[in-house]
């Protein structure tokens, strides 16, 4: 994706948290430390999990249908597999993250975009909020990667 198809949608999204309060220096000096981190547990936790759910989604897709109908199958699975991408985007981001690498940052916010699109589609509001919020932090530590 080409730099300015990315800031085009970065920079409007990055408008509507920069009215919000700062966080303390040394807040964002601790999850620009931790964040590599828990890229990497959750990345490898969410593709397990993704994995796994993708299994249980697919063999259950009969009985779902009949239970819930087809929306409701085809959401287990669009959950499944957005939530795998979104794993992969943090173990791709981990080495970028560590370097404190603007790549890594950028991987990070797709991840989450994803993770909120992922809430959408299974009507999951706590998720929705939740993404919102994580995306508050990660534009409040984006000036630290280069």
């Amino acid at each position: 994706m080409a730099q300015s198809s990315l800031d085009s949608l970065t920079k409007p999204i990055e408008k509507l948290y920069a009215g919000l309060p700062a966080i303390p220096v040394a807040w964002r000096d601790v999850i620009v430390a931790v964040s590599p981190w828990l890229a990497l547990i959750f990345g490898v936790l969410g593709v397990f999990g993704s994995l796994s759910a993708f299994g249980i989604s697919t063999v259950l897709s009969p009985l779902v249908v009949l239970g819930g109908g087809v929306g409701t199958a085809t959401s287990l699975i669009a959950v499944s597999v957005i939530g795998l991408v979104t794993s992969v985007l943090m173990l791709i981001a981990f080495p970028s993250l560590l370097k404190r690498k603007m790549l890594g940052w950028k991987y990070l916010f797709w991840a989450e975009l994803l993770g909120i699109v992922s809430s959408v589609v299974s009507l999951t509001i706590t998720g929705v909020v939740l993404g919102l919020v994580w995306l508050y932090f990660l534009f409040q530590i984006k000036p630290a990667y280069k």
